[in-house]
């Protein structure tokens, strides 16, 4: 039954021939899922069909090069459709996808001048003009020659060649990504191209007229009717030349007049990696001064571009859409006001494919929430398969397709953690009696504090925990808060298995004078805050704790990985001097390179001072003593030291239980540490095996 709170939202949509169940768009995103013969293979099926059957409106295939290798930014993990042996693959990709009643489009690209990994090897880069390495806008690009006239026409054969093969494949429409920093932006940008032909940027219609081409030459090939949508950046901002706001709204109507159905549109911020392809991240660690001011921030990044979808719609008719952290709730909001007609998401569907269905069925406690993490973005960058931190069953959807257990058991989670509840989840989905006991007062384990320690507007980790409360207590699942699992609980359940997800003890700093009062373990500021937590919440302790806590003005951080760089943000904003410590040579580790591209100049601007390859020699009534990797010793002088170091497993729960049950396991950081992606990965997998 159809949910008339998302009236608007769910439905059914047109554009071009082809209609959608609704108005919810999963927009591109690459997954690395490729074979590596070029061929789409079963994880890429399953993937697929996933999303499929999720219920999305339209599903847009991941970017897929026009051109191969030259022609893809992340070789040789990335589809690409550039000749007709590839085909017969590419029609069982959207067998699945039609198999659910899903209209499917693919996403056309080049990659052109773009190597945001800076893992390309040197090759024959084309742009629309020639430009030095000096006058290349930022990092993560190739320095590239200019297209000849002929090679300009040979380009647009090629794209429509690739056209031709997604019609024979059974595609029902085609994407053209003109944005970023690809092949065709550098005709529609002033940024980029120089030329003094009809494709030179003396005109909107000269710059817009490669990409118009293109359409146009599609449409001849394939028909007048043959759906085909224009991605691209409407506004460019960190550049003198960048297009304007206005220009983009002329670049989208010449567009139209070329034939397209419908326009995506994105912003693109130079000399920010990514742009502006995750506008929430604009926010971190603090926003820019020149945060740009014709977006919507009121949301922090959610619904950032749509200002841009609304100056477009003023001027086309064709349907205009955009990807910019959208949910259903704000998406419908922005579709009753006639600002978008069709509501983008890429993030949301990777941590929950099911999100249509479940806003269908008006099951929204019930969605998987995406935190902002970035994981997805890092792993791709690294060129490594797609991962979602929330969502273990992605790129794995046959392998941990949920099936009935064989035999019911009593099941017993040692730990509330994100290991615990998505081991608790998974199990009692198939059919086991699941007990979890949690030692403190609150389910999260460390996720709580990572709200509080992050931005909450930014990583939504607290609706995380939120969403795990929920789905434990639909599955009737025994939750045990405050009160430590032993044996006489063991004793009285009975368990076939029992799971060790009590996470992981902390590093420590073992040299002389570490037992003075001026050292603070990670966890003993832990265990003060979520004391504090327990009366006020994160969020409000969050603004709390910008009046006071207990760590002095001059703070050293000892270890420079993801828990100790986070906490330095932490301390920074709440005017403490801080210095980092690290007995290693990689700075911020376990932080997505993403973040860390802002974090690291960020310390630099507020005059943080870090030592690497540094030696901890000794803790005097002045502060830390170290060797710095030049050989020089030091007093960093200090009020509070904080202990930062790796976390270790939890050995001790493990001897003490390890035979309490037919079938023990130890989970998450009680046997690993690491991050939150990995133990929500280690729960599931466990969850399935039972």
């Amino acid at each position: 039954m159809s949910n008339q709170r998302f009236q608007k939202l769910l439905e059914s949509g047109q554009i071009g021939r082809v209609r959608t169940r609704n108005r919810m768009i999963k927009t591109a995103n690459g997954t690395s899922f490729i074979e590596p013969t070029g061929y789409v293979g079963d994880r890429a099926l399953a993937y697929y069909e996933a999303m499929a059957k999720g219920g999305v409106g339209l599903l847009i295939t991941e970017s897929c090069g026009v051109e191969y290798p030259l022609g893809v930014q992340h070789p040789p993990v990335q589809f690409h459709l550039d000749d007709d042996k590839y085909i017969p693959s590419y029609s069982e990709l959207v067998k699945v996808i039609h198999k659910h009643g899903c209209p499917t489009f693919i996403q056309f690209q080049h990659a052109g001048p773009w190597n945001p990994t800076g893992l390309l090897p040197k090759r024959d880069t084309k742009a629309a003009s020639a430009l030095t390495q000096e006058e290349l806008p930022g990092p993560g690009f190739a320095v590239p020659r200019a297209m000849s006239h002929d090679e300009v026409l040979e380009y647009i054969d090629i794209w429509a060649k690739a056209a031709e093969r997604a019609a024979k494949a059974g595609y029902d429409g085609v994407e053209i990504n003109g944005g970023t920093c690809h092949q065709i932006n550098t005709f529609l940008s002033r940024v980029w191209n120089r030329r003094e032909d009809e494709y030179g940027p003396q005109t909107i219609e000269n710059r817009a007229r490669f990409m118009g081409d293109i359409v146009r030459e599609i449409k001849k090939r394939l028909g007048q009717d043959f759906p085909v949508t224009c991605l691209i950046n409407i506004v460019e901002y960190r550049h003198p030349k960048g297009t304007t706001i206005e220009e983009g709204v002329q670049l989208a109507r010449y567009l139209e007049e070329a034939g397209a159905d419908a326009i995506q549109c994105r912003a693109h911020s130079y000399h920010h990696r990514d742009g502006l392809i995750q506008p929430e991240k604009m926010f971190y660690p603090e926003p820019p001064d020149d945060l740009p001011k014709d977006l919507d921030w009121s949301r922090k990044g959610k619904g950032a571009l749509v200002p841009l979808t609304d100056a477009v719609k003023k001027v086309v008719k064709v349907p205009v859409f955009c990807a910019c952290r959208l949910d259903p709730i704000i998406g419908d909001e922005y579709l009753r006001q006639g600002k978008l007609d069709f509501v983008g998401m890429t993030r949301r569907l990777l941590a929950d494919p099911e999100l249509p269905n479940k806003v269908i069925e008006n099951r929204l406690e019930d969605i998987r929430p995406c935190t902002g993490c970035l994981h997805c973005i890092d792993v791709r960058n690294k060129n490594q398969l797609l991962e979602c931190m929330v969502n273990a069953s992605l790129g794995r959807e046959r392998e941990y397709e949920l099936k009935p257990a064989g035999k019911k058991k009593r099941v017993m989670v040692v730990g509330g953690g994100p290991s615990g509840l998505e081991a608790a989840r998974v199990a009692a989905l198939r059919g086991h009696e699941v007990r979890l006991y949690e030692a403190t007062p609150r389910l999260g384990g460390l996720v709580p504090m990572a709200a509080m320690v992050k931005d909450i507007d930014i990583d939504d980790f607290l609706d995380l925990v939120k969403y795990f409360k929920t789905q434990l207590s639909k599955e009737g699942i025994a939750v045990y808060t405050g009160k430590k699992a032993g044996g006489a609980e063991i004793d009285a359940f009975k368990p076939d298995g029992l799971i060790l997800a009590a996470g992981a003890l902390p590093g420590k700093l073992t040299i002389p004078g570490s037992d003075r009062n001026s050292v603070v373990n990670s966890s003993q500021l832990l265990k003060q805050l979520r004391f504090f937590m327990r009366f006020f919440g994160a969020k409000t302790l969050q603004k709390l704790t910008k009046i006071w806590m207990p760590i002095g003005k001059r703070v050293v951080i000892v270890g420079g990985a993801i828990h100790g760089c986070e906490t330095a943000e932490f301390l920074i904003k709440r005017g403490r001097q801080v210095t980092i410590v690290h007995d290693g040579k990689a700075l911020a580790e376990g932080i997505p390179v993403e973040d860390q591209m802002r974090f690291l100049p960020w310390l630099d601007k507020k005059g943080i001072v870090r030592y690497t390859f540094a030696k901890f020699e000794e803790v005097t009534e002045k502060g830390l003593v170290i060797t710095t990797k030049e050989g020089e010793k030091k007093t960093l002088e200090a009020d509070t030291i904080l202990v930062t170091l790796p976390y270790q497993p939890n050995t001790e729960i493990a001897e003490s239980l390890a035979d309490k049950a037919p079938e023990v396991y130890k989970i998450g950081s009680c046997a690993e540490p690491g991050l939150i992606v990995n133990a929500i990965a280690d729960g599931a997998k466990i969850g399935h095996r039972l």
